[in-house]
């Protein structure tokens, strides 16, 4: 089997069979022709069938030492080529035997940071910088609202079509990874902001991006992590902002006012409980000021209080033998 037809077979086949979305899609090819690259160097013709697990081990300092790759990035790589061959297995286009990946060991995870979130007051700074003076400011207050107001992908802000926007209902409709669509409640004040977007951009088909750049086509999703890059400067935040540290910053703040974690996993559209797990982290304030509530505050006496002006010694003094 060549790699071309290899290649076409699990990204065409495969991956839109499960309904991944073409960006992954897109993701997933990419990484497979540049292994395939790397084994045209070092392996000439080799074909898939004859890759073996010490190729994919080299391939993989490789990507560490050459291209300089951290773990996530080498992981990501390992997991995809390892769907790759698993795929051509359950196809029937490979033995099992041929597999070079059946036993291959695990690569240790890289410790999980918790995520970097914002500040209520930061929060606030961000969301109040664009002004009202031109469209695209009303456009980007939008955007702004909307990712911390909702918690979605930029990704989905990018695919949110105009109707899937229901100010009426206050919700919208979003499509999120696997093709999997959700529907999430507006805040009053989100629904605000968006309709006075909508009245200034003016009416659009109901499947046209909701979001429109410069030129009035679609926002793109590289789009939005530079206007949210660009705003988080204006207001002089230190912290590197994104589209999914907005996303990070409304699960967190939702957990802080006592929202149940369930609710927030099908806001946020997670599959499983466990993603969501990650924002039930507290914060340093959040351990200090449970230490300044500990009751020993008041339980406890001090030994000032207990022994004014009295200098104790150093330790007990020796007791004195009985014979």
């Amino acid at each position: 089997m060549k790699w071309a037809y290899a290649i076409s077979l699990y990204t065409q086949t495969h991956c839109t069979a499960r309904g991944l979305q073409p960006r992954t899609i897109a993701a997933y090819r990419s990484t497979l022709w540049q292994f395939h690259a790397w084994v045209l160097v070092h392996q000439a013709d080799l074909s898939p069938a004859g890759v073996t697990a010490r190729d994919v081990l080299e391939y993989l300092e490789y990507l560490r030492r050459q291209r300089h790759n951290g773990d996530s990035a080498v992981n990501r790589q390992l997991t995809i080529l390892k769907n790759f061959y698993r795929a051509l297995v359950a196809m029937e286009f490979l033995e099992p035997a041929a597999n070079p990946l059946v036993h291959f060991p695990k690569i240790k995870a890289r410790p999980r940071k918790l995520p970097v979130t914002l500040t209520p007051a930061e929060t606030e700074r961000l969301l109040a910088r664009p002004s009202k003076a031109t469209l695209l400011d009303v456009r980007d207050r939008a955007l702004l609202s909307l990712l911390y107001g909702t918690g979605i992908r930029a990704s989905e802000a990018a695919s949110l079509q105009e109707g899937a926007v229901d100010l009426d209902d206050r919700t919208i409709r979003v499509t999120g990874k696997g093709g999997h669509e959700r529907v999430i409640p507006l805040n009053e004040r989100v629904v605000e902001i968006l309709r006075a977007y909508r009245r200034l951009r003016g009416p659009r088909p109901p499947r046209s991006a909701f979001l429109r750049s410069r030129q009035d086509r679609a926002l793109s999703r590289g789009a939005i992590y530079e206007r949210v890059r660009c705003w988080a400067q204006k207001c002089g935040l230190t912290k590197r902002v994104s589209p999914h540290v907005l996303r990070h910053t409304f699960a967190t703040h939702l957990v802080r006012a006592g929202v149940s974690i369930v609710t927030i996993r099908d806001l946020l559209g997670h599959r499983l409980i466990t993603s969501t797990q990650i924002y039930l982290h507290v914060t340093a304030e959040d351990l200090r000021a449970a230490a300044l509530r500990h009751p020993i505050g008041r339980l406890a006496e001090s030994l000032e209080d207990l022994l004014p002006q009295v200098h104790l010694p150093l330790q007990p003094a020796p007791r004195r033998s009985s014979g």
